[in-house]
């Protein structure tokens, strides 16, 4: 396929050649890849800049978004790539291959900087998803780190650089410029842009910006920082977001809010961090369902109030594919059960998008967390039901995008089941209000404790 690209796409082209560090901050569906493939191109043969080009990516992206953007385009063809993914024996192998780009999975980045140590080859770096580069404490980012120096060019790709809050940004701004706009350490970072927030005594349990704090910070990084939106740029078809509301019987209504006061006094004496709150909103998520795994993980059937919705939704598309998005395992084996004459999918290798992309699947089974960057199923269809919600905007985003964005030529009509008077309320209200990840609905959870 011959590329022309937009004039945003131009743009960025620009940007990652002129610049040795930037970071492209572009909406899902914007052709971030072909973008920075057509930069390393001329970075390689017509600049001579660069030699050997690392792209850090996720495990799915990896192994399948990059060498199929090469074989679509013509430009690219002569690019060779190598997937330096599987076992150690593998990632070996691929890396002893004269290529031009190594792709490897974030998971293995550590490894690879083993490896190599001082003798790192690598003197350009994509890390495709930089957002999961947004903890310094992760062994990812410290060995990333290390190797920093030998590194003439780095480009870091994302659409959601900051899905909880700015602190986010101070991991993945140093990847790029190594501390020099935002600071050399994450402490002096908050302590400059951030006030404490809530607290427990003297520990800070979150934090807040200074006033007009954001407007410096932006300020700080758009030298080396793109943000592209598609709403800017792009004719995008219709969505229309549609709320389903799922309601539960008496018996099943008074047994829900026993076990939500059951497990909200237990925590009542003591002091609710993410790891206890989240658990509860866990398990309340998994009872608007109609399923909860006891603590021996057995699992145990509460209703089947939002089988019956699904099927109502199912008979009403008339044999329309759907993309189906499922939180619990016990979600997964439930769905496949019920819907069995309908041969539900997920996706385990390209053969399935393919077949997804040609219309040959009905019903596609996916979890949030495994469709979230990176892969193009708007051929396949265009309505999509929210079976069991997440809490994160930025997985809820990314999952979404996966059919509305470039190149979907229908309207995408986005279901939610939302079972009343339960924990489906706030998340909905969380994703609807665009509020930042679970701190709203922990929040929730201790206000009601």
């Amino acid at each position: 396929m011959y590329f022309k690209p937009h004039s945003y796409q131009e743009y960025a082209i620009d940007k990652i050649i002129e610049l040795p560090a930037v970071g492209l901050f572009m909406d899902m569906g914007m052709g971030k890849t072909v973008s920075t493939l057509t930069a390393v191109l001329e970075l390689l043969f017509d600049y001579f800049e660069v030699s050997k080009v690392l792209v850090i990516a996720p495990l799915r992206v990896a192994d399948t978004t990059w060498t199929d953007e090469i074989d679509k385009w013509e430009h690219l063809g002569e690019l060779k790539v190598a997937k330096v993914l599987g076992s150690k024996e593998d990632r070996s192998k691929a890396l002893s291959k004269q290529s031009d780009i190594y792709v490897i999975n974030r998971e293995n980045v550590s490894w690879l900087v083993e490896r190599y140590k001082e003798r790192w080859p690598f003197d350009m770096i994509v890390v495709d998803e930089l957002s999961s580069f947004k903890s310094p404490k992760s062994k990812r980012f410290k060995d990333l780190k290390k190797v920093l120096p030998y590194i003439k060019r780095i480009v870091g790709l994302t659409g959601t650089p900051a899905p909880n809050s700015l602190l986010d940004l101070w991991p993945q701004l140093y990847l790029l410029d190594r501390g020099e706009r935002l600071g050399k350490t994450l402490t002096s970072y908050r302590e400059k842009y951030f006030l404490p927030d809530k607290r427990n005594q003297h520990i800070v349990y979150t934090y807040k910006l200074r006033p007009f704090a954001d407007q410096e910070i932006h300020k700080k990084i758009s030298d080396i920082c793109i943000s592209l939106s598609a709403k800017d740029y792009l004719d995008l078809p219709e969505r229309i977001d549609n709320i389903i509301k799922v309601k539960l019987e008496n018996d099943v209504m008074n047994q829900y809010k026993e076990f939500e006061k059951e497990k909200l006094l237990a925590l009542k004496d003591t002091d609710i961090t993410a790891a206890t709150a989240g658990v509860v909103v866990g398990k309340l998520l998994q009872m608007a369902n109609g399923q909860v795994y006891d603590d021996e993980g057995q699992v145990h059937m509460i209703h089947e109030a939002k089988l019956e919705a699904l099927s109502e939704i199912i008979e009403n598309v008339n044999g329309q594919p759907v993309l189906v998005f499922y939180n619990f395992k016990h979600d997964y084996d439930r769905l496949v059960s019920r819907f069995k004459k309908l041969e539900p999918r997920t996706l385990q290798n390209s053969q399935d998008i393919k077949d997804w992309n040609e219309g040959k699947v009905k019903m596609l089974l996916a979890h949030p967390a495994s469709v979230g960057h990176g892969l193009n199923l708007q051929a396949g269809g265009n309505i999509i039901i929210w079976y069991g919600l997440t809490w994160s905007l930025e997985l809820y985003q990314q999952a979404n995008a996966r059919l509305y964005r470039q190149g979907q030529k229908n309207s995408v009509i986005i279901h939610h089941l939302v079972a009343e008077g339960t924990v489906d309320e706030h998340v909905m209200k969380v994703l609807q209000t665009k509020d930042k990840g679970q701190s709203t609905l922990l929040e929730a959870v201790k206000s009601k404790s």
